[in-house]
């Protein structure tokens, strides 16, 4: 699924979940409000991610501003001699109630519904998937419009990746976790944005595996 950016597309971005965080053991909700640090292994994985910003020929790296975030992309842009930027709309979306909470946790009729419809039933006081969805778009089309052509490694999280993705790919909003069950910890999925807003994005590499030492 690698290969060259498509003819008539704009931007070659890598986008990349951040690292293991230590409520990953627990499946506890991380988002917007809440910001765990990374576990011995999530600091491992940073340095095979900076491997691979290097295999990849990065120019620029993004980031979301949350700190596991940055944490995941320093030792990248290190590797390849760059700065971070960060782009406030790759923060992940706001999960209300859920917020640092298992869903054992919590109402097993609210959880019932969520997983029927993420879209039409977020998790109370939660940010609307649409609203999350739309915002990601918006920053990574403002990252292909900063920097053209360039290799971009863009740090992020896990609901807003797939939401983003399932914007860009044409695909229903309602099924992201159907879709895209998993986006696997630093692993790298390559899209290629259409210089035409209403033309969908080409998906050329889903969690291919970084490489190790």
């Amino acid at each position: 699924m690698t290969g060259t950016t498509p003819r008539g597309r704009a931007g070659r971005l890598l986008l990349v979940r951040h690292a293991q965080t230590v409520w990953h053991r627990e499946n506890r909700y991380a988002g917007a409000r809440t910001d765990p640090a990374l576990t011995a292994a999530g600091e491992r994985q940073t340095g095979e991610l900076a491997r691979a910003a290097v295999a990849e020929a990065v120019q620029v790296v993004v980031s979301s501003p949350l700190g596991r975030a940055v944490r995941t992309a320093r030792p990248a842009a290190e590797a390849v001699g760059t700065g971070i930027e960060l782009e406030p709309g790759l923060r992940e979306a706001d999960f209300g109630e859920l917020e640092g909470r298992t869903r054992q946790e919590a109402d097993p009729e609210l959880v019932r519904r969520f997983v029927a419809d993420p879209v039409a039933h977020p998790f109370p006081g939660a940010e609307p998937p649409g609203e999350a969805a739309d915002r990601a778009v918006a920053a990574l089309r403002a990252v292909v419009a900063r920097h053209g052509d360039r290799t971009v490694l863009v740090v992020a999280h896990s609901t807003v990746l797939r939401l983003a993705l399932c914007r860009l790919l044409g695909l229903p909003l309602r099924h992201y976790r159907r879709l895209f069950p998993r986006i696997e910890n630093v692993a790298l999925t390559e899209i290629a944005l259409p210089a035409d807003h209403a033309a969908p994005a080409a998906l050329l590499a889903l969690n291919r595996t970084v490489p190790t030492p």
